[in-house]
């Protein structure tokens, strides 16, 4: 269904739960029932589903933009691409205040390709704390935080960049990506976080899009940069 357009991979495990969805006539609830594209009807709400062409947009997320579909309050990612014809949505989340690479599309396979933690696609990011950190302090935050429910989140690498204003910036590699999860841990290591910058996703790296700058790539674009090395 999210390879259809019609909903997140969440929401559609919802929306087959309810009875909604039809294969040749017949009520399925399994979200993981199998169908053939090619010789199978799917409905939902009546309405045929017929798989949506695949687009893969990548863009420098500025601040005050929320990673998802709609908000009440907050205006989000995907009305920064405009005047586009799929449904899309972001793979992964920044939160409203981060900013820097982000991929969105309509791809449900594609995006849990990158966001599952079996993958092991690596994240780096560029966070400006609000004091120095010192050698002892970098050493702590390396051994990790219990976040939540006994879990330990742990950089898989941290280091102090070269860069005004000095020992200020941090590098930091995560796996994972816990919601607000460099924030967290930078919290329980003494700093608060003034600016955070997604920059690799992969070996994918952000340095010629500006801040709400996109590109539209193809699959194989974008799995390239992703896994073989790139620039956008």
């Amino acid at each position: 269904m999210s390879s259809c357009g019609a909903a997140s991979r969440r929401k559609s495990e919802n929306i087959i739960l309810s009875g909604r969805v039809q294969v040749n006539g017949k009520i399925v609830l399994a979200p993981f029932f199998d169908v053939d594209p090619a010789n199978d009807k799917v409905t939902l709400d009546r309405k045929i589903l017929t798989l949506s062409e695949h687009v893969y947009y990548v863009i420098n997320k500025p601040t005050g933009y929320v990673c998802a579909a709609s908000d009440k309050y907050d205006p989000v990612v995907i009305d920064l691409i405009p005047e586009r014809e799929k449904r899309i949505y972001p793979v992964g989340r920044l939160d409203r205040e981060s900013e820097g690479l982000l991929i969105l599309t309509n791809d449900g396979n594609f995006t849990q390709s990158i966001l599952h933690p079996s993958k092991q696609i690596r994240k780096e990011y560029e966070a400006l704390l609000n004091i120095p950190i010192n050698e002892k302090q970098l050493a702590r935050w390396k051994k990790g935080f219990e976040l939540s429910e006994g879990r330990i989140s742990a950089p898989i690498t941290i280091k102090v960049m070269d860069k005004e204003p000095f020992n200020q910036w941090v590098s930091v590699v995560i796996i994972e990506g816990l919601k607000r999860e460099i924030r967290l841990m930078a919290k329980q290591a003494g700093f608060n976080v003034q600016k955070l910058i997604r920059r690799k996703i992969g070996k994918m790296k952000l340095e010629n899009l500006s801040s709400g700058e996109f590109v539209s790539l193809s699959f194989s674009e974008l799995y390239t940069k992703i896994f073989n090395g790139g620039i956008v």
